[in-house]
C-alpha cells in the first residue's frame, strides 16, 4: 500500500502546476511585450532545450547534394518515378502509378480553358437562377401537409386468378415512367446542359459536295467540328443506300453552347419574319426542348451572312436544334428557356 502511495505522489509531483513566480513573470512579459524591457524579462524565464538547439553542421550542409546522389546511384528507380504522363488505363486506387487530376496539364483528360466568360452564362448565375427560384416557388401554409401523389404503377384489380402476383401496370397513357419532379431549391435550379445541332442533306444522295457545304455551315455557326453519320438501312423509294453519309451533328457544351444560344436569341430570332416562336408541345417530357430552322433562317447567322457568297445558296441546309437541360419536366425547361429569350406559342403541353 505504501509503495502505491509513493508511486502516486511521484506521478503527481511530475505533473504539478508551475510555481506562481513563473506565472507572474510570464504575465508581466505579456503586459510589457511592446516595451523595451522584453529582452530583460526573457532572460529571467526558464530556458528550454528546444530553443537552445543548434542547426545542422556546416559539413552536413555542404554534403547535401541530391543531384549528385542520383547520378551516383547504380540502380534505376521504378519506371513510375520517371513517368510524367498519366497511365493509359486506370488500374484502381491501390495501384502505385495513379493518374493526375484532370486539372493537371500532364493529365490525358486535361482541357485548356475556359478563355472567356460568356454573357449568357454570367447572366444565368447573376440573375436568372435566383429569379427562377422565385418563379418556381410553391407556398405551403404552416400546418398544411404536402400533396401526396398516387402510386406511379397501378395494381391489377379484379377476381381473375391471373392478377395474382402479376407485375404492376404502367401509368395511364403509356408504359414509360417519367422523371420525378423535386421542389426547386438553390441546389437543383435547372440549367443548360448541352445543345445538339443536327441536319440532313437530301442533296447528298446525288452529290457529296452538298454534305461538305452542310458541314462547313454547321462548323461556322457552332464552332464545333461536325460529325457525319451513315445510313443504316436502304430505302429504295428515296434512292438511299446503306453506308451513305447524309446527316451531320454537332454537340455543343460549355463555352460554345452559351455563345451559340446567345447568337440564336439576340441575332437570328429577331430577324425571322412572321415567326411565332417554338411550339408549346415541343419536348420529350424529360426537360429537353427541340426547335427547327429553315435554310433561309440558318443564313441569318452572322458567320454565314458575312460570307454568304462563299456558300452555294441552294445547298445551305436547315437544321434541328435540341436544347438539353437538367430539368426533369418540360414545364421547367420552358420556363428556363423563356428567361433566356426563346418564345413559345400554342398550347403548352407538360
Amino acid at each position: 500500500m505504501a509503495l502505491l502511495q509513493e508511486v502516486t505522489s511521484t506521478f503527481l509531483r511530475r505533473f504539478k502546476a508551475p510555481p506562481a513566480s513563473l506565472h507572474r513573470k510570464w504575465a508581466s512579459h505579456c503586459r510589457h511585450a511592446s516595451t523595451g524591457a522584453v529582452a530583460q524579462e526573457t532572460d529571467e524565464l526558464e530556458q528550454s532545450s528546444f530553443l537552445q538547439g543548434e542547426g545542422p553542421a556546416q559539413q552536413a550542409i555542404e554534403r547535401f547534394d541530391p543531384a549528385g546522389v542520383a547520378k551516383r546511384r547504380n540502380r534505376r528507380l521504378p519506371p513510375s518515378r520517371y513517368q510524367f504522363r498519366s497511365p493509359r488505363y486506370y488500374r484502381g486506387p491501390l495501384h502505385p502509378h495513379q493518374p493526375p487530376r484532370p486539372s493537371e496539364p500532364s493529365s490525358r483528360e486535361f482541357a485548356p480553358g475556359p478563355f472567356s466568360l460568356p454573357r449568357l452564362e454570367q447572366t444565368y448565375h447573376d440573375t436568372l437562377a435566383s429569379d427562377y427560384m422565385v418563379l418556381a416557388y410553391a407556398h405551403l401554409p404552416p400546418g398544411q401537409a404536402a400533396f401526396k401523389k398516387g402510386e406511379r404503377l397501378r395494381r391489377w384489380e379484379g377476381d381473375s386468378p391471373y392478377f395474382k402476383n402479376r407485375p404492376l401496370r404502367g401509368p395511364r397513357g403509356g408504359d414509360t415512367l417519367r422523371l420525378l419532379r423535386k421542389p426547386v431549391t438553390f441546389r437543383n435550379v435547372p440549367q443548360l446542359q448541352r445543345v445538339t445541332v443536327h441536319t440532313m442533306s437530301s442533296d447528298a444522295i446525288n452529290s457529296g459536295a452538298a454534305l461538305h457545304v452542310s458541314g462547313m455551315v454547321l462548323q461556322a455557326i457552332t464552332n464545333v467540328r461536325a460529325e457525319a453519320h451513315e445510313v443504316k438501312k436502304s430505302v429504295a423509294g428515296f434512292g438511299v443506300r446503306a453506308g451513305m453519309y447524309l446527316s451531320l451533328t454537332c454537340e455543343l457544351k460549355g463555352e460554345d453552347m452559351y455563345h451559340f444560344l446567345s447568337k440564336l436569341v439576340d441575332v437570328v430570332m429577331p430577324k425571322m419574319k412572321d415567326w411565332p416562336g417554338v411550339k408549346g408541345s415541343s419536348g420529350d417530357f424529360s426537360g429537353n426542348i427541340a426547335l427547327g430552322l429553315k435554310a433561309e433562317e440558318v443564313a441569318l447567322f452572322p458567320e454565314v451572312e458575312v460570307n454568304y457568297d462563299m456558300y452555294p445558296p441552294k445547298l445551305i441546309p436547315g437544321c434541328h436544334i435540341m436544347i438539353h437541360t437538367t430539368a426533369t419536366t418540360d414545364q421547367d425547361a420552358r420556363l428556363l428557356l423563356t428567361q433566356i429569350g426563346i418564345p413559345f406559342f400554342g398550347k403548352l403541353v407538360s
